[in-house]
């Protein structure tokens, strides 16, 4: 063989030998896998609407709460406020004016500096177009100033001596200017100046999140957060079984959690929470309008079998709007009607309503099939046969998606529906004022009005005294008892489902999921 016979020889020998190593590198030896920098969260619940001059629930202000930022905020985990867009502020001495201080590096995430006049035009926007959540601004502020480029005043309608609260929530938000000054911007994706931007969004489908190259804060720990949209919580569960998804977020089934948890694979995260289900009651038509039905109809629950049967025990029963655990807290509806089902109480309370046997109460009973998870159906079916247990009642159940649903609900056009409440801010007040004073729960569909309920509502509102608001919200759940606009159900625990290396689940009492403190360990 010559010299060129030998070096090709080589040649080819090298290739072999390389070829053969790749192939053992990709197939056979040890490899070291890098985890992806986006992080995907499953979620059954709905976006109602990208702008918080209008959005009211709780899924999406965890959007803002995550795109936008506010002058302050909850310390993580904790109830203690402290600065955010507000570096320091200033209150007088009975609560009703208060001063923030704006840091001069905040910039909305097109890079256009966040200034007072933002914050100025953002609340005046909210108070304008008067969406649903514009009463937190509303019955609030008399008057918003830019008192100089970073020094923004708040003239109070009255004392309050919670308001750092209710700056926490998304209407107080400042808000890019790219929003419409004077209409609800419904798919608006600019956001405002929080940890991370909007890069995509195909509504009911997905939503991605990236970092906002200009905020002020520490950066996100995973640069990308990618929301993907379930109609049911068995496809969400399949989602992160086939690795489609990382973590399963709100709303699991009880019956998957059990079983997740059981099967070792996943973290299975519990967090207490201040999270209530209700019956909401329409006041001004017949049936409902007649408070004898109302309070028949609350006596026949049996909240106990709820707990158990829908909810394999992950929920406790409620007999209040004013969650456990919270100061003020009564459980009047089991003091007035006993723990349930009180099924001889409710047939007198409906015989003297005119009903009986032969003539049957006839209601519609409402349930939105996906906001709250696979479980609701079985939830109006429950109750259904709880009430039609009187053998005075029959009960048709009827269904709407989440964003028909609160249209409805809007519009009073619901007789008796389900509903689920996440609080706004951590205070009493915001499990009695939405839902007890008028026009406050327009946005319910109770149509509930009371002239003394409002009266003391806004009353303690402008108490500094705890023990003297306490006594009236004391005051308003005897009321709620008596005149039954809403039946308090049950009050749930949070669940979140991980991949066991993804770390960074902090939910606290605000119960607000902070995607940019999540990560990967490996």
């Amino acid at each position: 063989m010559n010299k060129w016979g030998v070096a090709v020889t080589i040649i080819v020998v090298i290739v072999i030998v390389a070829a053969i190593g790749a192939y053992f590198a990709l197939n056979q030896g040890p490899q070291k896998t890098q985890k992806p920098k986006q992080i995907v969260i499953g979620v059954t619940d709905k976006i109602s609407d990208l702008d918080p001059a209008n959005s009211y629930d709780f899924f999406t202000w965890e959007i803002h709460q995550n795109t936008m930022s506010g002058l302050v905020k909850y310390k993580i985990g904790t109830t203690d406020i402290v600065p955010a867009i507000a570096k320091s502020w200033d209150v007088n001495q009975n609560a009703s004016v208060w001063t923030f201080h704006l840091r001069k590096d905040v910039k909305f995430d097109d890079g256009t500096p966040l200034k007072a006049s933002n914050v100025v035009w953002s609340i005046e926007r909210v108070i304008r177009i008067k969406g649903d959540p514009s009463w937190l601004v509303i019955d609030f502020v008399k008057k918003v100033t830019a008192v100089d480029d970073y020094t923004v005043q708040f003239t109070l309608k009255h004392p309050t001596a919670y308001f750092l609260s209710l700056l926490c929530t998304p209407p107080y938000f400042p808000v890019s200017p790219k929003y419409n000054p004077d209409q609800i911007d419904h798919d608006q994706t600019a956001g405002g100046a929080g940890p991370y931007m909007i890069t995509k969004w195909v509504r009911d489908q997905e939503m991605d999140l990236e970092t906002n190259p200009y905020y002020y804060g520490e950066k996100p720990k995973t640069s990308k957060i990618v929301i993907r949209f379930y109609q049911t919580a068995s496809s969400m569960r399949l989602a992160l079984q086939n690795g489609e998804i990382n973590v399963a977020w709100r709303t699991l089934t009880p019956t998957d959690i059990k079983s997740l948890k059981e099967g070792g694979k996943y973290s299975v995260i519990g967090i207490p929470s201040s999270y209530i289900r209700y019956v909401c009651l329409q006041t001004q038509d017949p049936p409902t309008s007649n408070k004898l039905v109302r309070q028949a109809l609350a006596a026949a629950v049996d909240r106990k079998k709820i707990a158990s049967v829908v909810f394999q025990d992950t929920v406790e029963p409620l007999y209040t709007m004013i969650p456990m655990g919270m100061w003020s807290h009564e459980d009047v509806f089991k003091e007035k009607y006993g723990a349930g089902p009180n099924l001889d109480l409710a047939k007198q309370l409906l015989t003297q309503a005119g009903y009986s046997e032969t003539n049957k109460l006839q209601i519609q009973l409402w349930y939105t099939p996906t906001h709250y998870g696979d479980t609701e159906a079985d939830l109006a079916q429950l109750l259904a046969e709880q009430w039609e247990a009187t053998g005075m009642v029959k009960v048709t159940i009827k269904s709407a998606e989440w964003g028909t649903y609160l249209d409805y609900a809007r519009n009073a056009e619901m007789q008796v529906s389900l509903f689920g409440w996440y609080p706004d801010y951590l205070d009493p007040d915001d499990y009695t004022t939405p839902f007890l004073e008028s026009p406050a729960n327009n946005w319910a569909g109770t149509r509930y009005n009371n002239s003394h309920m409002n009266e003391i509502l806004q009353e303690a509102q402008s108490l500094s005294n705890q023990s003297k608001r306490e006594q009236i919200y004391k005051e308003a759940q005897q009321i709620l008892a008596e005149d039954v606009p809403y039946i308090p159900l049950i009050q749930g625990k949070l669940y979140v489902v991980t991949d066991p290396t993804i770390k960074g689940v902090n939910i606290g009492p605000d119960m607000v999921f902070h995607y940019d403190l999540l990560y990967w360990t490996s």
